[in-house]
């Protein structure tokens, strides 16, 4: 079991709050056998930051421990149970690329033998920025080669909608191939972001996420902290929304809403999210 979560909203000073308040629900609690790693990615000022370890050994991490501080309105955080390949650095999530950031809990069904035309599926030089051994970061240059192929990889403000058709069409050929290997399709969970919009794929375990906006519902998160002394009206344009997936026993923390099966799901900084099937 892995843990995947993203953040979006419009007002950085929120966003550690929400971790601290929202992620005690999202803690992982290792398992016998299992020593995890995790990766955070977030953006500051057009900028993306990384924070890596590889291997961490404490019985429980908490997502407040692993993100909790940064000041930022959108990130990518992953704790991750190796399946597929070592535990380095090369290997952790998430993932960048130029502006983007990428997470991916779930395995590719028969990845040993597709490893190789999955890499053979990739132009030259993103083949050359594959640094891992992951079937997560293979993925990951899939999807931005079918951006290449759209000629939309150089463009800094790909629009949503590409990047989501980008995301379908990676899926699709995973699945073709595994097909063609007698193998089903892969279930996967994914989190993909720019600097504008948070993407998330739902084809796996369960994934719910969670909005607060306005002043009541902003003031309520907020409470007596440090930020208890800004006047509500202050408030009355926040958004800020958390996305998780790989809950403990499949179940959201409570006030949680459940996103729609084999869908994928637009988050931006001021719109209700937006699903499309798969």
């Amino acid at each position: 079991m892995a843990r995947l979560v993203g953040l979006i909203g419009n007002r950085p000073d929120l966003g550690a709050r929400m971790i601290e308040v929202e992620g005690q629900g999202l803690s992982f609690r290792r398992k016998a056998g299992v020593t995890p790693g995790w990766g955070v990615g977030f953006y500051q000022s057009g900028e993306i930051l990384l924070k890596r370890r590889p291997i961490d050994d404490r019985p429980v991490i908490a997502i407040g421990d692993v993100a909790g501080g940064i000041r930022t309105d959108l990130l990518i955080a992953h704790i991750r149970a190796a399946t597929v390949g070592g535990q380095r650095t090369e290997n952790t999530h998430p993932f960048r690329y130029r502006q983007w950031l990428f997470a991916h809990t779930g395995t590719v069904e028969s990845f040993t033998s597709l490893r190789g035309r999955l890499r053979e599926s990739l132009p030259a030089f993103l083949l050359r920025d594959v640094r891992g051994e992951t079937d997560s970061e293979l993925l990951f240059h899939l999807f931005l080669s079918f951006l290449h192929d759209a000629g939309e990889l150089d463009r800094p403000d790909v629009p949503a909608e590409n990047a989501r058709s980008a995301l379908r069409a990676t899926l699709a050929l995973v699945d073709r191939l595994c097909a063609e290997e007698g193998a089903g399709p892969s279930a996967m969970n994914v989190l993909l972001s720019n600097a504008e919009y948070l993407v998330a794929l739902h084809g796996a375990s369960l994934m719910a996420y969670r909005t607060y906006e306005g002043p009541a519902d902003v003031g309520r998160l907020v409470g007596d902290g440090g930020l208890g002394r800004m006047r509500l009206p202050d408030f009355a344009q926040a958004r800020v929304t958390l996305v998780a997936s790989d809950f403990d026993d499949d179940r959201p923390p409570a006030g949680w809403t459940v996103l729609p099966e084999r869908a994928i799901v637009l988050f931006t900084r001021e719109n209700e999210p937006s699903s499309e099937s798969l």
